[in-house]
């Protein structure tokens, strides 16, 4: 009886419960750092609409800057995962060790590129309101790179072995820092002065510091220390490292150009004057608690597709990716609900304390944006899941070659509507979710057509590293 009792509590290779256990704690890691992104632009709000749009803008350019180096180190989930699945435990540090070298190596490089940063608001005519501020958001932030790029091959770790909750753990714990900590350096409280959005950045670094100790702390416990081997890792091994870049280089090249993409939509729409600039913002805030948790579901997928790809199970595989889809869109059809039925509200949460004019001719378009943005949510889980199975089997070349194909159509057909036709930031957006939906289709094709089964990235029952 207790043998029978004991096999119904175990999860089902590839089933809803097995992913929801990795899931879960992701998901849980990733909304907390959009609570933590939601809730720095919501006392920037407070200041002003142009205070809000320039944590938007530095907000981004800053990640910007390291973005190469973290899609190349965060691909290190996907072979530590693909090692755990071919019986490879002790090879799993050794990745990560390559993955702390490679964003040690990465810190300076961000830095030099700092100026480029600088430039590129120029280039991109954000509002002289809006610029000041920007600029000094950029300028603390970007020195927090190395955090990020820590934070990330740690917590790549964790995911590519199973262990999603000590990811989970770091996430809430620098979210709830990040949070207190910017409520008094922003508004000046405990005796602390007023910084504004000085102290937002500070915050958010600070924040950074607390979650990464957490795991560093739990990387180098005794029980992970002792099962996986951790201090015999820490050397270079040129045969991880080279599948590390091989494999992750894709990644990296996608997630830079995209996000540079990405960026160049934002300063389109900012440079179409502080009412659009601050419609956008609100819209893109509410878009972040609609996509990035969906980040985490992708982290999971990568790691069970590639822990069973490792052992040579594709089937398990291709279940664990109907078992997220299934997840995501019970997620997206509650964030369906929210942009359809209570657009208003969403956007009263970024009002200004005092009157703005700004903000009241911006509220028509956010809500628009809001209701329109309702039509592709729900392809997010699709695009979320597809992603994840591709990165997990390795097939990372493909996948940056149509992602970037398809951000820089969406941005080549914003600038033709709002640039040289003149038409409205409206039309402008429905361009952008035109072609945002286009993605799923694609994805979705690469994945039924089945060559992410034929990539073998790592090898069962060979030596340890």
């Amino acid at each position: 009886m207790s043998e029978v009792l004991l096999k119904n509590r175990e999860h089902t290779p590839g089933g809803i419960r097995e992913m929801l256990a990795i899931a879960l704690p992701m998901i849980i890691s990733y909304a907390a750092d959009t609570v933590m992104t939601f809730t720095d632009r919501m006392f920037l709000s407070r200041l002003g609409p142009e205070v809000m749009n320039a944590a938007l803008g530095g907000g981004l350019t800053s990640f910007l800057m390291s973005t190469f180096f973290l899609g190349l180190i965060g691909y290190s989930t996907a072979l530590v995962a693909q090692y755990l699945g071919a019986n490879r435990k002790n090879s799993c540090p050794t990745v990560t060790t390559q993955a702390l070298m490679i964003a040690l190596l990465a810190y300076p490089i961000v830095l030099l590129a700092k100026p480029l940063g600088i430039r590129f608001f120029d280039i991109m005519h954000v509002p002289a309101a809006q610029l000041e501020y920007q600029i000094i958001y950029f300028n603390i932030l970007v020195y927090g790179a190395i955090i990020s790029l820590i934070r990330t091959a740690l917590s790549s770790y964790f995911s590519g072995i199973g262990r999603t909750k000590v990811v989970m753990i770091a996430g809430i714990l620098t979210m709830l820092v990040n949070v207190g900590v910017n409520y008094i350096l922003i508004f000046g409280k405990l005796g602390f002065p007023a910084m504004g959005i000085r102290g937002a950045a500070y915050g958010t670094i600070i924040g950074g510091v607390s979650g990464l100790l957490v795991l560093f702390a739990t990387y180098f416990g005794k029980k992970n220390r002792e099962e996986f081997h951790v201090m015999k890792s820490f050397h270079y091994y040129g045969q991880i490292m080279k599948k590390l870049l091989k494999f992750g280089y894709p990644p990296g090249l996608e997630f830079l150009f995209n996000l540079f993409a990405f960026n160049v939509m934002i300063l389109i729409f900012h440079s179409m004057g502080d009412v659009t600039a601050t419609a956008t913002t609100i819209m893109f805030n509410w878009d972040n608690v609609s996509y990035i948790p969906l980040i985490g579901l992708e982290i999971a997928v990568t790691s069970l597709v590639g822990r069973y790809m490792g052992a040579q199970k594709i089937d398990i595989a291709s279940k664990a990716a109907i078992s997220a889809f299934k997840t995501g869109l019970m997620y997206s059809a509650v964030i369906l609900g929210l942009f359809i039925f209570l657009p208003q509200q969403l956007v009263n949460v970024f009002r200004p304390t005092g009157e703005s004019a700004v903000f009241e001719q911006a509220v028509p378009t956010a809500v628009y944006m809001l209701r329109v943005a309702g039509f592709y949510v729900l392809v997010e889980a699709a695009i979320a899941t597809f992603v994840g199975v591709l990165r997990g089997a390795g097939d990372t070349r493909w996948s940056m070659i149509a992602s970037i194909i398809l951000h820089y159509i969406m941005v080549g057909g914003l600038f033709l509507v709002v640039k040289v036709l003149n038409m409205s930031a409206r039309a402008g957006w429905l361009v952008v979710v035109f072609v945002f939906m286009l993605f799923s289709v694609v994805f979705y094709l690469r994945y039924r057509g089945g060559k992410w089964k034929e990539i073998k990235m790592v090898e069962a029952n060979t030596p340890e590293a």
